[in-house]
């Protein structure tokens, strides 16, 4: 198969963490003979000292023109620690969102059994943890009208959502809980809330095409809750920007780190993989920061294409580094090994075996995850 990746590094560890990507797609296209057409392109903070725009108007139409996207990550200290900055690199973020209609995000987690010592939770809630989190990605309050009153002491966010906009992500998710254990619950804050309101109105009406999922329906809070309580509960989670946002990174501690966890942000035409930690700024050319994420979102673009087999070499070359112990700093405990070292050991481990399609003990899950 060939293919045209557009590769937006961004900020902080973006770069860094992307390179390895990189590595693993080559592996990818030596071991499995395809054609990947990689072409960098700037984004975020990087890109607005350039030309002034996080997500400038040629990296626009180079990802429009390409069959998929990879981003390392988005974020500056420099915009973070300034609320009177009037451009920010999350601009270029939400901009692409919606100019490519990326209205999907699909998170995937799931604990690794390696990783059982790692979680700051005790094992027995975390152990078996396999969810996938279905964010709406382009409505809601981050896209909502914003007011601030002419003396700076009054502001507001509007959050805003349709019908149509509730409906293609729902039936999604449902698509996705009927390729897993048949369980989909909505999280809202339909006590409070018009949007929930409407949220809850449209789920339940939907739910009622797929009679072998289980529905069911949890405030945001109580959700919050029980995913620390008791993750297992959770097979298929769907909610809105917002609280998708808040739940996806309160995930990461159940595995202990944010470096372990990819994503998807998926429309009818385009798609976009990403890691979905941060640009972690603090370690940026420290040569520290964990490759896995990135990885494993790559792992999700291959399979994307319906290339299972190449998906499933990534997840057992991950496999290996977590059984071999050759992880960054971030996960089980301390570590000798480098964001480098990490991403040499994965690609170097890519290969075309039948064991690669057996390895469900440590499988994220990939091949559960709806994807359009």
């Amino acid at each position: 198969m060939q293919l045209k990746i557009a590769l937006l590094g961004g900020d902080g560890i973006g770069p860094e963490v992307l390179a390895q990507s990189v590595k693993c797609l080559k592996a990818i296209e030596e071991t499995f003979n395809h054609r990947f057409e990689l072409v960098e392109a700037p984004f975020g903070a990087i890109a607005i000292s350039g030309s002034g725009k996080p997500l400038p108007n040629k990296t626009l139409e180079l990802c429009k023109a390409s069959d998929a996207i990879l981003l390392g990550a988005i974020g500056s200290l420099e915009y973070d620690n300034n609320p009177e900055a009037k451009v920010r690199p999350e601009q270029g973020l939400l901009r692409i969102r919606k100019e490519l209609g990326l209205f999907a995000s699909i998170r995937p987690i799931k604990m690794f059994p390696a990783f059982l010592g790692n979680s700051p939770l005790k094992r027995n809630i975390v152990e078996n943890t396999d969810m996938v989190i279905f964010r709406e990605l382009t409505g809601g309050i981050y896209f909502g009208q914003k007011t601030l009153s002419e003396d700076g002491t009054t502001a507001s966010d509007l959050c805003t959502y349709s019908e149509g906009e509730i409906s293609r992500i729902t039936h999604l998710a449902f698509k996705s809980a009927k390729k897993r254990r048949k369980k989909l619950t909505l999280v809202d804050k339909a006590n409070v809330l018009e949007t929930s309101r409407l949220w809850r109105k449209t789920v339940t009406e939907i739910s009622k095409s797929y009679p072998d999922v289980e529905f069911e329906c949890l405030f945001i809070d109580n959700a919050a809750v029980q995913m620390m309580l008791n993750p297992r509960q959770f097979d298929v989670v769907l909610t809105d920007n917002m609280f998708g946002d808040i739940l996806s990174d309160q995930g990461s501690v159940i595995l202990g780190s944010v470096g372990l966890l990819p994503s998807a942000s998926a429309g009818i035409d385009n798609a976009m993989f990403e890691p979905f930690h941060g640009s972690y700024p603090q370690a940026k050319g420290k040569n520290i920061a964990n490759p896995v994420a990135s990885i494993l979102s790559t792992a999700m673009l291959l399979q994307h294409f319906n290339l299972n087999e190449e998906a499933n070499a990534i997840v057992a070359a991950v496999h290996k580094s977590f059984v071999k112990k050759v992880v960054t700093a971030d996960v089980l405990g301390s570590s000798k090994y480098g964001t480098d070292y990490v991403g040499d050991f994965i690609s170097e481990n890519i290969v075309e075996s039948d064991e690669n399609q057996s390895i469900n003990d440590e499988n994220i899950g990939l091949g559960k995850s709806t994807i359009i």
